[in-house]
């Protein structure tokens, strides 16, 4: 279970360093849970989905943890923009990701955040993402990049450069291991189902030709999940394993109300695989209606969002799997125990 999260500047002092150690397959030896593991969430998302960011997080790796210690520390960068709300909300709980170099972790999870520069590396926060995946390649056993992570770690790292979409890509997709690695191993359903949200893709071709391995692919849709050893293993979520149930129509009630009060200028598609049939044509029916006079509908009378039957529960399976997988490897790695079954998924 996650036994302490960070108290900011009044958190007690750093974990020991990770040790590093060769380990493939099979499980750890001994009994015990030895230390606990220090994984520090790097949360950079917009104010609006901070909050739920971090408990999506927090949730996933206590589930994952079954029971063995884990220490959750909290970072952001400073160079994300916050309102004085949030930073309030922040204040004696995050510690700004520049902290990591004399705060030890054995593992990062880093999220990305809603793009304003038409390239990432004119982001303001770039610098700050630029020393963070240095930094995370030397000093952690595994690091997970989720989704606009992703496409800047492989951007500084490789010079991979994302490509944009046509549309966005949105909704919940069936993605299928393409790989038999420990990450993606044991899968007892026949595909994942995780929510992607997103204007930029990654070519697998590309990846591959720089060393990556892809994992999980998502049809149409393309790379999922991926990965690379460079010095640390890096794992790449192209899309948001974590999300809960109703992170989707969350995004895209907020692109509606951009739509209605002219922020933007096209009406949202609906996420694909979210909403049932009925669902799905009551929107149609409000997009019609706005997209002929946008002043003549009111925001307030947006159908009410719910996700289909069944989906909570294949996208929350997914995550605990993948997320499960991941922190086996990760206790494998610094000398722990696995878990019941051994598993290892990071270390090789």
């Amino acid at each position: 279970m996650v036994i302490a999260q960070t108290k900011g500047r009044h958190d007690p002092g750093p974990a020991a360093p990770p040790r590093r150690r060769a380990a493939r397959g099979g499980g750890a030896g001994g009994r015990g849970f030895g230390r606990p593991v220090t994984i520090g969430l790097v949360n950079n998302m917009p104010d609006t989905a901070l909050t739920a960011t971090e408990r999506q997080f927090s949730g996933l790796i206590a589930e994952a943890a079954a029971g063995r210690p884990v220490r959750l520390l909290l970072f952001s960068f400073a160079s994300v923009a916050r309102s004085e709300p949030a930073r309030a909300r922040m204040a004696g709980q995050y510690r700004d990701a520049a902290d990591l170099a004399g705060t030890p972790v054995d593992a990062l999870i880093v999220t990305g955040t809603e793009p304003r520069a038409p390239r990432l590396d004119q982001e303001p926060y770039w610098p700050d993402m630029a020393r963070l995946i240095d930094h995370a390649a030397r000093h952690t056993v595994s690091t997970l990049w989720s989704c606009l992570a992703a496409h800047a770690a492989v951007l500084h790292l490789d010079r991979v450069e994302r490509r944009p979409l046509a549309d966005k890509c949105f909704g919940v997709f069936g993605s299928q291991p393409a790989a038999a690695d420990p990450l993606v191993a044991r899968l007892g359903a026949p595909s994942l189902s995780v929510a992607h949200s997103r204007w930029n893709g990654l070519d697998a071709t590309d990846l591959t030709a720089k060393g990556y391995r892809i994992l999980a692919t998502v049809g149409a849709a393309g790379v999922d999940v991926f990965a690379k050893r460079v010095g640390s293993e890096f794992v790449f979520f192209h899309g948001h394993p974590e999300y809960d149930a109703g992170a989707l129509a969350g995004e895209y009630r907020r692109d509606v109300g951009r739509f209605l009060t002219g922020e933007r200028d096209r009406y949202p598609n609906l996420p694909v695989g979210y909403f049932d049939a009925n669902t799905n044509a009551v929107l149609a029916d409000y997009r019609a209606r706005a997209e002929h006079d946008r002043g003549a509908v009111a925001f307030a009378d947006l159908p009410r969002l719910v996700p289909r039957s069944g989906l909570a529960e294949a996208t929350r399976a997914t995550a605990a799997f993948l997320f499960r997988n991941w922190l086996d490897g990760v206790f494998t790695a610094v000398g722990g125990e696995a878990g019941r079954d051994g598993a290892a998924a990071v270390a090789r």
